[in-house]
């Protein structure tokens, strides 16, 4: 089992090797590496793609409850997990809170990012008129099991309705450990709004962004765009939170046409 033991966490990844540019995927809260699948399949015959599980997520999570983190440790992980695999810099790609460690890598670790990929993110905080409902369901969820009512409704927050591989997720949150996600909620709520820092980020920056997503409105990513200074906004439509996974196709033609634009 690949695992990075840095920071005090043995973080689990994949690495597709070869000698091309490196891409690191960083997943989304609840989900984990193989949610980017689609964008390993269509790159890694040209690209070096690195996935890897964040705190209390995936392999990573472990059987006893993490000590509170925040996404700024997440993107000190980040930038040993590229010590550990001797890259010096990388592409980052960053869907939800994939994008939040993403961009707090940019800015703390600035020389390690050749350039971001910011699927469904923003720089600021959850709508506060969404946190009642969350906070029930994750309180909910850590005490009681993960119910189907639930389950349905977080699939459709992160998913969409009707996506063929909404099974598959549900399952893997029905495993969740209670502890992991209190905690992963925790980092979620608590994190600070970076939308003010955007300016010191230079780094080419692509933001994709589908136009259904329920998590992240699209008025988000037309503000993260915007105060990046060297950043694109593509649009998917229909595409929903994870709109890498349920609308492979239009976000991998976006992340090409940017890689190819990078050299």
């Amino acid at each position: 089992m690949p695992v990075a033991a840095v920071n005090g966490q043995e973080l689990y990844y994949e690495d597709s090797g070869g000698h091309g540019p490196v891409i690191v995927f960083s997943h989304g809260l609840l989900m984990d590496r193989e949610m980017f699948a689609p964008q390993v399949a269509a790159l890694s015959d040209r690209y070096r793609c690195i996935t890897w599980d964040e705190r209390a997520h995936g392999e990573t999570a472990g059987d006893e409850p993490p000590a509170p983190f925040s996404y700024y440790d997440s993107a000190n992980d980040l930038a040993a997990l590229l010590d550990h695999l001797g890259i010096e810099t990388a592409i980052l790609a960053g869907m939800s809170q994939g994008g939040f460690l993403s961009l707090r890598c940019a800015l703390t670790h600035p020389q390690r990012v050749r350039a971001l990929i910011l699927l469904d993110t923003q720089a600021g905080l959850e709508n506060p008129d969404n946190m009642p409902g969350y906070e029930q369901m994750i309180e909910t969820w850590a005490t009681h099991g993960l119910p189907d009512e639930i389950a349905d409704t977080i699939a459709g927050i992160i998913l969409g309705d009707g996506w063929s591989g909404t099974g598959a997720w549900q399952d893997k949150w029905r495993a969740w450990q209670a502890h992991n996600l209190i905690a992963a909620f925790q980092t979620l709520v608590s994190r600070d709004d970076i939308t003010e820092q955007l300016s010191r980020i230079y780094q080419p920056s692509l933001v994709v962004h589908g136009d259904a997503d329920m998590a992240i409105p699209m008025t988000r990513a037309e503000q993260l765009a915007d105060n990046l200074p060297n950043a694109e906004l593509v649009v998917v439509p229909g595409g929903g939170h994870a709109a890498n996974l349920t609308h492979p196709a239009p976000v991998n033609a976006a992340i090409e046409s940017f890689l190819e634009r990078l050299g």
